[in-house]
């Protein structure tokens, strides 16, 4: 098989792709081996890659990779999310420029154009994946709008629901105008801002008196109901009992006495807003105060909003500071900081809003989540300080707001019967709500038509929190083969930004329903920046398409560039340097293969001994590597185990073993070693493989042919054995005395090809079992150890060693006697300013620590080159 002087990517890439997917090399099903399983984050079914998706699904594969050379039976399951919010937000902008409003649609037909939009898009994702090398079992793709995975959710809320833990409350929850749905707390993004301190005047009932009032939302005041001051306030002892007259409004509300107004805040009144307000909702509920809801459902003002009905609510703060200014009604305003919640979604600022809403008691629900983290360790988070915050949320968790008003999603299965809030049943079918609803209600009449289905669909969090036993099947039939073998699953990778959103629920759901965790390890990557230290994202034009990058760096070089970087939890300094680092050592590897198998092998020549040396060292050195290997591994620290893999090849094979077995120009090999030079490529290959699967495949199966039961992908990972550390430390001696030869042909200028002799005193007694090799790179003539120093030789050391190399022939003396001379003078001048700066007291007394420690140091090294340049002196005379 011809080998290509240019390592051609995109063919490559290709070719093998297809090959390990026509083989079914990705498929797994149960057997008798121990099964190794990964579940996909699922990305949104409508997104695109992104750097985030490169960095997470780069590291999933190298584990599943690995996993699949260590014997394992390796099973990756990919899918996608539904995404709520994020698609109904897309198919909705696609009805409005088609000039199809929503609100002019049935749900029916709105859900055929968003299953229409998701069988369009819904792909895309995952075959950008494939260009990324991602090696998923396709064959089990999951959508959480199957039909079983549906039915997953649906039996899940009715199960819970029977148990008491789902409730229907009329409670304030976050409000997304944009979305037009609740969210959960979580969803909820608080960012501060500046914005302003409005001083309201509020006229005294039957009186020419004010009281002043601080806020920042004017526009609230349609929706007042009571001032409430601190009855321990000395200075509004003289309003209590008293009534107040909202500006522009008019109405009359009571004050209200109550010990939660803070008296250093503002004035030390409060106006209360119950249906505006969690804090204000729970005033309003101890003292009873009439609730008014001044908002629609986007944020603009209703009827109560008097003449600003309609408006949007940040126009109308600004027209309301006005007209309360005209009127008199605006003391004055002052900037503030303040917090303000947004929609994680949309990026909308949240409304507080009562609304009948679903809920799940969370209390209960943690204890498992909170233990199996955090005191048993069965579930272990890298790095470890997430499980700090773990704790703080699971401990201060309050129930989860699982409704949202959007129809795109898993529809709430609640079926009313009557007018009443609490007249419905809660069944996995209509059928089955049939029965309960006549047995509710008495009437053995009733039909599926006289039934109203709950229109709000479930966050999509509860449908994700189900993931790692759902697409096992493991909810609707837990006895099921596929389940009881592959879960619990074994990694979890996913970024700290839905460690409460997703990994903590699916720690709490699966110990909910099986008892069991639904993964051992949670593997916690950072984000990926840009080199200002930036958050990739369109509207700051820094995040570079990932499609883009393969194609010019290929997909091994971009996932080499990514991980060399990505330690655990830390953020990535994403730099396109980086890729071109991957392909650089994509082409050091394919140049280190042609090389080798353009050597000529002969049967008949014996082998070196410095190639006999060498080969014994290597596979030392790869055993010490392969041991790092997996302990970085065993500790995540997937950054590492790649760079101690690179060092392995690139420095190790590449710049010193393939040198020392090299035979000389037009020369065979033997045949001995060259076995043994491709023997260790190959193990080399196989623990490159999971970061470059590409590459190594390609190089693997022109070595020699290979039957489809002998592909890279499914060979085996190198055995771990005992190594001979001095061995290794010795050979790192014998480098320190190359580099000194070299050293010393570069700065004498003698050409390599000229043979040199060189001589030794072994100060160290350091073994002679590398001298062979010494012998090879240094091109030395003969190594002799001597006792004494010899005179005509430039001399360099290896630790205690001393080394000579006699200069006869090999350089002009005269030449090297004045160059040296001259070095010798300068550096004795450099030390005579030195020493003068010491030795005055002056400058001694006053200058810093640090200036004379910088002082000293000249000093030394001075001394150092001194004593260097004079014993090289001593020997050339």
């Amino acid at each position: 098989m011809t080998i290509p002087a240019q390592f051609d990517a995109k063919s490559v890439e290709q070719k093998w792709y297809g090959y390990w997917m026509e083989n079914n090399y990705f498929h797994s099903q149960p057997d008798h081996r121990t099964p190794y399983t990964i579940t996909i984050p699922p990305p949104n079914v409508t997104g695109v890659l992104h750097m985030g998706h490169m960095l997470n699904n780069t590291i999933q594969d190298v584990l599943i990779r690995r996993a699949r050379l260590k014997g394992f039976n390796a099973c990756w399951v990919p899918g996608t999310d539904h995404a709520s919010i994020a698609t109904e937000a897309k198919v909705v902008a696609k009805l409005k420029s088609e000039g199809i409003n929503k609100n002019d649609l049935s749900r029916e037909e709105f859900l055929e154009h968003a299953w229409d939009w998701t069988h369009k898009y819904g792909g895309v994702i995952l075959d950008q994946l494939k260009k990324l090398g991602a090696s998923c079992d396709w064959e089990r793709t999951k959508f959480t709008m199957d039909p079983d995975m549906s039915a997953s959710v649906i039996k899940s809320f009715v199960d819970l629901y029977n148990k008491g833990m789902i409730y229907r409350g009329y409670r304030m929850v976050n409000w997304d105008p944009e979305a037009k749905t609740t969210l959960s707390d979580e969803e909820v993004i608080f960012e501060e801002r500046q914005g302003k301190l409005y001083f309201l005047k509020y006229q005294i009932e039957g009186s020419a008196d004010f009281l002043t009032v601080a806020t920042t939302r004017p526009e609230t005041i349609f929706g007042d109901t009571a001032i409430c001051i601190n009855p321990n306030d000395e200075r509004f002892s003289h309003l209590k009992g008293k009534r107040a007259i909202v500006p522009i409004a008019g109405r009359i509300i009571p004050i209200i006495e109550d010990e939660y107004v803070d008296v250093e805040f503002g004035t030390g009144c409060l106006k209360v807003t119950p249906a505006h307000d969690m804090n204000d909702k729970t005033l309003g509920d101890k003292h009873n105060l009439e609730v008014i809801d001044i908002f629609n459902e986007d944020a603009t003002l209703n009827s109560f909003g008097l003449h600003y009905a309609g408006k949007d609510r940040f126009v109308v703060r600004e027209e309301i500071a006005k007209e309360l200014e005209e009127n008199g009604s605006l003391a004055k305003t002052e900037t503030h900081l303040n917090k303000v919640g947004t929609s994680e979604r949309t990026k909308a600022v949240i409304e507080p809003r009562l609304s009948d809403q679903w809920f799940l008691k969370m209390e209960e629900l943690v204890k498992p989540a909170i233990k199996a983290v955090l005191e048993t360790e069965e579930i272990k988070l890298y790095p470890k300080r997430f499980d700090n915050t773990y704790r703080h949320w699971l401990e201060n968790i309050r129930d989860w707001n699982i409704s949202r008003q959007l129809w795109w999603g898993h529809r709430i299965p609640a079926f009313f019967y009557g007018d009443g809030k609490e007249d419905f049943v809660v069944a996995e079918t209509i059928e089955d709500a049939i029965v309960l609803a006549q047995k509710a209600t008495g009437k053995t009449e009733l039909k599926a038509e006289d039934l109203r289905q709950d229109v709000d669909a479930l966050d999509t969090w509860f449908s994700a929190w189900l993931w790692p036993m759902a697409v096992f099947g493991g909810i609707i039939e837990p006895e099921n083969k596929d389940f009881k073998y592959y879960y619990p699953t074994n990694d979890l990778v996913t970024g700290p930004d839905i460690l409460f959103f997703w990994v903590a629920r699916m720690i709490i759901a699966g110990y909910e329903y099986t008892g069991e965790k639904p993964f051992s390890n949670v593997y916690l990557t950072g984000l990926v920046r840009d080199k200002q230290r930036r958050k990739m994202s369109k509207s700051l034009g820094n995040s570079p398409d990932p499609l883009d990058l393969i194609d010019k760096f290929s997909a091994d070089g971009v996932r080499v560039g990514l991980l060399l970087s990505a330690s655990a939890g830390n953020d990535i300094m994403f730099d396109e340097e980086l890729c071109s680092q991957g392909k650089a050592f994509t082409n050091k590897i394919w140049n280190a293969f042609r090389l080798i198998k353009g050597w000529e092998v002969s049967d008949t020549i014996p082998q070196p001994e410095s190639s006999k040396v060498a080969i014994e060292w290597f596979e030392a050195k790869l055993q010490q590597t392969l041991a790092e290997i997996e302990d970085h591994f065993e500790k995540y620290r997937i950054s590492d185990a790649l760079m101690a893999i690179y060092k392995l090849v690139w420095d190790d094979f590449c710049s010193w073993f393939l040198e020392m077995i090299k035979p000389t120009y037009q020369a065979p090999i033997d045949k001995k070693t060259f076995d043994k030079a491709i023997e260790m490529l190959e193990s080399n290959l196989k623990l490159l493989h999971p970061f470059m699967p590409f590459l190594t495949e390609e190089i693997w199966q022109h070595i020699a042919e290979r039957t489809p039961e002998q592909a890279l992908i499914i060979s085996t990972w190198p055995e771990l054995k005992s190594f001979d550390a001095k061995l290794i430390a010795d050979f790192d001696f014998a480098a320190e005395v190359i580099s000194g030869i070299r050293t010393i042909r570069k700065e004498k200028n003698i050409p390599f090809k000229d043979a040199i002799e060189l001589k030794a005193i072994n100060n160290d007694n350091t073994s002679a079992y590398f001298d062979a090799v010494i012998t090879k790179l240094g091109n030395i003539s003969s190594l002799e150890y001597v006792s004494e120093a010899v005179n005509g030789a430039l001399t360099f050391r290896a630790k205690s060693n001393e080394y000579f190399v006699p200069i006869s022939g090999a350089i002009n003396v005269e030449e090297e006697i004045a160059k040296l001379s001259e070095e010798l003078k300068y550096n004795q001048g450099f030390l005579k300013s030195v020493q003068a700066k010491l030795s005055n007291e002056k400058f001694v007394n006053n200058a810093p620590e640090k200036v004379l420690e910088i002082e000293r140091k000249k000093e030394a090294d001075a001394l150092s080159k001194i004593a260097t340049i004079e014993q090289s002196l001593a020997s050339l005379k």
